[in-house]
């Protein structure tokens, strides 16, 4: 992850952008991108989804499908490939989907890029220092620990270690009393 500690924005001459949550959200991101940036060369998805975004331009670009590489030889390959394009910007979808959640981490950890984040309600922000309260505050939106929510957050998880003794200890003890009588 280049750039975190830097506000400098690279031009958007060599997208990439990562389809990890609803489709509609690429679809409707990509005509903004070919309209605002004329300098852009070259605009490619990874995804898991078949097919491509309807406003995609295949002329323009390349889709890569997580599915066509499997297996660590397929991630290491997928790697490669992407490290040889050589994007300036990488935009990730990040809508509290589970989809394509490790894939869209090791993307951006391995990306010489600058990485934005793109939420389900088209908003975006760059992931930078500049911008860190607001990346802890979509941390913290996204495990719970924002808002009126918290509170019963945290006292899920003050609770469950109890919880988990209590349900281990019961079967216990409904077994051992099963083993006895037999």
């Amino acid at each position: 992850m280049r750039f975190f500690l830097s506000g400098h924005i690279p031009p958007f001459d060599r997208v990439l952008l990562v389809e990890s949550g609803s489709r509609y959200l690429l679809e409707h991101l990509i005509p903004g991108i070919y309209s605002n940036h004329p300098e852009l060369q070259r605009l490619d998805v990874v995804t898991c989804f078949p097919g491509q975004p309807c406003t995609f331009n295949p002329e323009r670009g390349r889709v890569w499908r997580v599915t066509d590489y499997r297996g660590r030889a397929g991630r290491a390959q997928l790697y490669a490939e992407l490290a040889e394009a050589n994007h300036s910007i990488l935009g990730i979808i990040c809508s509290g989907e589970d989809i394509m959640t490790r894939w869209k981490a090791v993307l951006a950890w391995k990306s010489g890029a600058k990485l934005f984040i793109l939420n389900e309600n088209g908003d975006y922000f760059w992931v930078d220092r500049e911008n860190w309260a607001t990346i802890r505050h979509f941390i913290l939106y996204r495990l719970g620990l924002s808002g009126a929510g918290a509170v019963t957050t945290i006292l899920q998880l003050f609770v469950f270690p109890f919880t988990i003794t209590y349900l281990l200890l019961y079967a216990a003890y409904v077994h051992t009393r099963r083993f006895l009588r037999s």
